[in-house]
C-alpha cells in the first residue's frame, strides 16, 4: 500500500501542470493554457481552425470534443510542451475582438507568431514547433512563410491544401440544390476576384458586408504555393474520414515540394476521433469530449517533432 501512495505521488509530482498565460495586444490581451514539460522538452504551439474556436477546441456552433486539450495532455505524456490558446474575439480571448469589418486573416497569423514568440520565452526553446489545426494549418504557414525565425517545423492537421475558393466551390457543389447553388458560386467567384458585393440575406454567413473584407483576405492564401516555398519540415497529417477537408488536400500539400511527409490516418475524421465516414455518427464524436483521439494521431506527431533535427527530410 505504502508503494502505491508513493508511486501515485510521483505520478502526480511528474505531471505537467497546465497554466494559464496572457498574451499583450489591442484593444485587450489575448489568452492561452500552457503545458510545460520540462526544461529540455521540445514545444509546440497549438492553432485552431475556424471560426469561434476555443484553446480546447470547443465551439458553440456544436463543436464540444475536447480535441486541443486532448491533444495538450497527450503531447504533454511524450514529453512534449504545447500552448494553445482561445483565438481573438473567442473565450478569455473575447475583448481583443476588432470590429468585424476590419478583420483580416493576417490578424490571425500575427497572432499565431507572437505567440509563438511567448511559448519560445517561456520555454527557453531556440525554436518551437506550429501545430496547426483545418484553417490554423493556413495559418501556420503564413508565419513560416513570412519569417520562419524560430520556428523548428510544422505539422499541418486537416487542412486545405487548395485555396479557399477552391474548396467551397466543391462543397457548395456537392448537395445545393438550384437555384442557390448558382447564387452561391457567383458570390464565391466575385469574392476570390477580390469584389465586394450586394449580400443576399441567404448568404449572410458568407457574404455580409461586415465578413467580406476577411473572406477576401483568406481566400487570397494558397496552401500549396506556401509549401512549396517552405524549407522547414513539414508533416501533413489527414484522417480518412474527415467530411470536412479530404485526402485530396492533404496530397496537394505533400506534393508542392520534396520532403513533406504525408500521413492519412485510417477511421480518423476532421476532430481527431475515431469515427466512420457516414455523416450523422462522424458529427456524432463532435459533440463527445470523453472520447480519446484516435490511436496513430499522438504517436505520428510526437514521432516526427521528436527526431533527431538531423534525421529530418530536407526539402
Amino acid at each position: 500500500m505504502l508503494l502505491s501512495v508513493l508511486t501515485a505521488t510521483v505520478v502526480l509530482q511528474t505531471t505537467p501542470m497546465p497554466r494559464e498565460v496572457t498574451l499583450p495586444s489591442e484593444p485587450a490581451a489575448l489568452s492561452g493554457t500552457l503545458v510545460d514539460a520540462g526544461p529540455d522538452a521540445s514545444a509546440a504551439l497549438i492553432i485552431a481552425g475556424s471560426g469561434p474556436t476555443d484553446r480546447d477546441g470547443n465551439s458553440p456552433l456544436g463543436v464540444s470534443a475536447g480535441t486541443y486539450r486532448l491533444l495538450a495532455d497527450d503531447l504533454a505524456a511524450q514529453g512534449i510542451s504545447t500552448l494553445r490558446y482561445d483565438k481573438r474575439g473567442v473565450g478569455q480571448s473575447a475583448g481583443a475582438m476588432v470590429a468585424e469589418a476590419d478583420l483580416r486573416f493576417s490578424h490571425f497569423v500575427d497572432d499565431a507568431r507572437a505567440w509563438a514568440g511567448l511559448l519560445r520565452e517561456q520555454t527557453g526553446q531556440s525554436c518551437v514547433w506550429l501545430i496547426g489545426h483545418s484553417e490554423g494549418s493556413l495559418i501556420a504557414q503564413s508565419v513560416a512563410a513570412e519569417d520562419p525565425t524560430g520556428i523548428c517545423g510544422l505539422v499541418l492537421v486537416s487542412g486545405a491544401g487548395r485555396p479557399a475558393a477552391v474548396v467551397l466551390r466543391e462543397q457548395l457543389s456537392g448537395g445545393t440544390p438550384e437555384p442557390y447553388l448558382s447564387q452561391a458560386l457567383t458570390i464565391v467567384d466575385a469574392l476570390d476576384a477580390g469584389e465586394t458585393i450586394d449580400c443576399p440575406p441567404l448568404f449572410a454567413a458568407l457574404c455580409r458586408a461586415s465578413v467580406q473584407p476577411y473572406v477576401i483576405s483568406w481566400m487570397d492564401v494558397d496552401p500549396a504555393a506556401l509549401a512549396a516555398q517552405s524549407v522547414l519540415p513539414t508533416l501533413v497529417v489527414q484522417g480518412s474520414t474527415d467530411i470536412q477537408t479530404t485526402v485530396t488536400d492533404a496530397q496537394a500539400l505533400a506534393g508542392a515540394r520534396e520532403g513533406i511527409e504525408l500521413a492519412v490516418l485510417e477511421g480518423v475524421n476532421h476532430v481527431l476521433k475515431r469515427a466512420p465516414i457516414e455523416r450523422t455518427a462522424n458529427l456524432a464524436t463532435y459533440a463527445d469530449p470523453a472520447l480519446p483521439l484516435a490511436d496513430g494521431v499522438v504517436p505520428t506527431i510526437s514521432a516526427f517533432i521528436l527526431r533527431p533535427r538531423e534525421a529530418q527530410p530536407q526539402p
